[in-house]
């Protein structure tokens, strides 16, 4: 017997409907996910896939997932009850915080953990349970700086500007590769498709990235930079805005809720093309092209990822993309950047001041290193754990990551997990870091989870809301996600891991609305609490709270007191409700202490300076010798590093390979294997020559290296690659955003 079932696909931002074949097994008597394709009938992703959605079969039926947690046992991980796991968990956390304090416990999240509701909406409160400043996530490896800019821009780091894909004129990429990777911090099914329609509908392409990736053979226009160099490029563009007249009147319509257009103009008077030209690589008359090209189009989007984030001026160049955006008149405008309103986000209130975006609240103990959006950067956890004295971490809880993989150093942090009094992973792969784990604390498969992007959402380019229930059901007393990390937040906080997870959930929902009803701009002002909790449905915890948001929300019914969303609707709608393009927003989501947006915020005016001195000094050596700049790259068929353990997304292209330009491999006598080493250690990696990459510079893709002891990845473990993080020993980063440097990394490259 076979059905079909619909679902959200959760391997990437893009966010794509699936429609999975699900077929009964007689010979076990269960039901298992069988296939995929695009469901059509999306109202998101109108029936895109891409070969990572095809392969959530393989994903669900992996032999390798863990299904019962593990728990440490004479030195070996074995298997265990949930009942015992999970009062071993907390027993084990909660000796360490009675021993040493809360502080004494890190924690890292991943991003896969975007993709979940228990990772959106329950990870926060187990930060809190425990009691901790000692948070990090994946954000500090890729994408922090874009939400330090964003702060202090608009006063709140997660208010993000994205481009207006559908509308726009002109599409300017930098340091991103979205027809491979689908889109980041911007969440757009089929970007591919929508590259296509804005070429068939007259509109440019213009990428800016050092190396020829797909995305760029589709441009208009290809600008090859050094790496690390798109900040100078930016200033420069900035720069000649202005000396040539080309700033928008009126900034297209924003300029009364816009102030520091005087300062940058000032503070970047001295950045000309022709000064930045020899530090990027980019001849300054191209560098007037693309400022006459942004400011000449009817719309321009500009959008910058990976290579605009990962490097040493990650903040800077992610501050100069809105400050390019905003003085072009393209900036919450239809067909430029703007604000997505997501279906549970809170209702409009008038516009006020906020209190403005702040780092530094506290720093981390052994570095000084300065928490930017409630995070210290990941790679000061191993000197955490190292370093003697008082506020020593002694313990991990990691949800849905792997940072021995995918951080630099990972060996030294390996090393430190082994010395930890207590590590807790809930994670379904006993992998690079979960293998130094006490308790492993596995999700059920994706077919047996929830999904509703609770932050996805916030950066789609066009509004919809969207559920999934469960596909498949769970084994009897088998917890799904949600029940582990709430049960773990019911231990930590005294009622006991045996407590009703549902616990949880209503005192979130007790706390929002007893705010609500007594915010004279909500749209439940003035009601009786007990009144609104009456009417949200009998239903999971994670469904009460969903429907609080979406009725409360900007698109909600007001708990009945106009037309709009309930859950309700999004349970009857299972292929999504559209909601419409994105609108304008000033000055509605500012949140700065002027009400303003900051043009010119002083810590960013203030690294200028950094850069001024980097500018004649960064491209010395580059070329001589073997020493090459070296940068990331991303596949179709990979995001995170489990995907290597399917067999459907392994070949092609997705290889563990170093991508080198002809010239170099001449002058250095590399034909097929070289050598290269950088500051954390050296690697052997197969060589691939190719001219689609500017000369100087190699591209080596992050997420391999899967050659360690005491893993269950029989796929990923057969072809294990290199682990890129191991060249890079942590050391250098973005200062404004505690970003490691990931991209235009100095490497020495000589035959193997």
């Amino acid at each position: 017997m076979t059905r079909t079932a619909l679902r959200i696909c959760p391997l990437c931002e893009a966010t794509c409907g699936l429609s999975l074949v699900v077929d009964h097994d007689h010979g076990t008597g269960q039901e298992r996910v069988t296939s995929a394709r695009g469901d059509s009938e999306d109202v998101f992703s109108h029936g895109y896939i891409c070969p990572k959605g095809a392969s959530l079969a393989q994903l669900d039926n992996d032999p390798d997932r863990l299904d019962r947690p593990l728990i440490r046992r004479d030195g070996r991980l074995v298997e265990t009850d949930w009942d015992s796991a999970l009062a071993l968990a907390v027993d084990g956390l909660n000796e360490v915080i009675a021993t040493h304090g809360g502080p004494s416990v890190g924690f890292y999240l991943g991003n896969p953990s975007a993709h979940t509701v228990a990772g959106t909406m329950y990870a926060p409160l187990l930060i809190r349970a425990l009691g901790t400043r000692n948070v990090f996530s994946a954000s500090t490896l890729d994408q922090m700086p874009k939400q330090a800019a964003t702060g202090y821009l608009v006063g709140h780091a997660g208010t993000f500007a994205v481009p207006d894909l559908d509308r726009t004129d002109h599409l300017v990429v930098i340091g991103a590769n979205p027809m491979v990777s689908n889109g980041s911090v911007t969440t757009a099914a089929d970007f591919p498709g929508k590259l296509t329609a804005l070429r068939r509908r007259g509109g440019r392409l213009t990428v800016i990235d050092p190396a020829r990736t797909r995305t760029a053979k589709l441009a208009d226009t290809h600008l090859a930079p050094r790496p690390g160099t798109d900040a100078a490029l930016l200033c420069a563009v900035v720069q000649c805005l202005f000396d040539e007249g080309l700033v928008a009147d009126d900034l297209g319509g924003i300029a009364a809720h816009v102030i520091g257009v005087e300062d940058v103009r000032r503070e970047l008077s001295d950045l000309t093309p022709e000064r930045v030209a020899p530090h990027c690589g980019v001849a300054a008359e191209d560098i007037r092209a693309l400022a006459r090209s942004i400011a000449g189009s009817p719309t321009t989007a500009v959008y910058g990822r990976m290579g605009t984030t990962t490097v040493e001026f990650g903040t800077l160049g992610s501050w100069l993309i809105d400050v390019v955006n905003i003085l072009t008149g393209n900036y919450d405008r239809p067909g430029g950047v703007m604000f997505p309103l997501a279906p549970t986000a809170p209702s409009p209130r008038p516009p006020r001041a906020g209190r403005g975006f702040r780092t530094g609240r506290w720093r981390s103990r052994v570095s000084g290193h300065a928490e930017v959006g409630g995070e210290l950067p990941a790679v000061a956890m191993a000197e955490e754990f190292e370093t003697p004295g008082d506020g020593r971490l002694r313990a991990l809880v990691t949800v849905s990551g792997n940072p021995v993989l995918s951080a630099p150093n990972g060996g030294r942090l390996g090393r430190a997990l082994d010395s930890a009094d207590f590590v807790v992973c809930v994670d379904p792969y006993l992998n690079e870091t979960t293998r130094h784990a006490h308790v492993i604390l596995p999700p059920p498969r994706p077919s047996q989870s929830p999904h509703f992007d609770a932050i996805l959402n916030n950066l789609a380019v066009r509004a919809t809301a969207r559920y999934s229930p469960p596909v498949l059901p769970l084994a009897a007393g088998r917890p799904d996600e949600i029940e582990i990390v709430a049960r773990l937040i019911l231990g930590l906080s005294g009622a006991g891991v045996g407590a009703d997870p549902g616990l949880v959930d209503e005192q979130v929902i007790a706390a929002t609305l007893s705010k609500e009803v007594t915010d004279p701009h909500s749209p439940v002002a003035g009601r009786s609490v007990e009144s609104l909790i009456a009417m949200l449905p009998e239903a999971p915890g994670h469904q009460r709270r969903l429907d609080m948001q979406l009725r409360i929300g900007a698109y909600g019914d007001a708990f009945g007191t106009r037309d709009g969303l309930t859950f309700a609707d999004l349970l009857a709608a299972p292929h999504g409700i559209d909601l419409g393009p994105m609108r304008p927003r000033l000055p509605g989501v500012l949140r700065t202490a002027s009400g303003k947006v900051e043009l010119a915020p002083d810590p960013l005016i203030g690294d200028l300076e950094r850069l001024r001195s980097a500018l004649d000094a960064r491209g010395e050596g580059v070329g001589a010798e073997g020493r090459l700049l070296l940068v990331g790259r991303r596949h179709l068929r990979s995001n995170n590093s489990w995907m290597h353990n399917l067999p459907a997304l392994t070949g092609g292209t997705n290889r563990c390979t170093l991508l080198m330009h002809p010239d170099d491999a001449d002058r250095l006598g590399i034909s097929d294997v070289a050598k290269v080493r950088g500051a954390g250690g050296s690697l052997t990696v197969p060589v691939e020559i190719t001219s689609d990459i500017r000369p100087g510079v190699a591209s080596l893709p992050h997420g391999w290296g899967h050659d360690v002891d005491g893993m269950q990845l029989s796929v990923a473990t057969a072809e294990p690659g290199v682990n890129v993080n191991d060249l890079n020993d942590g050391t250098v980063l973005d200062p404004l955003s505690g970003t490691v440097v990931l991209n235009g990394l100095p490497v020495e490259i000589a035959p193997a």
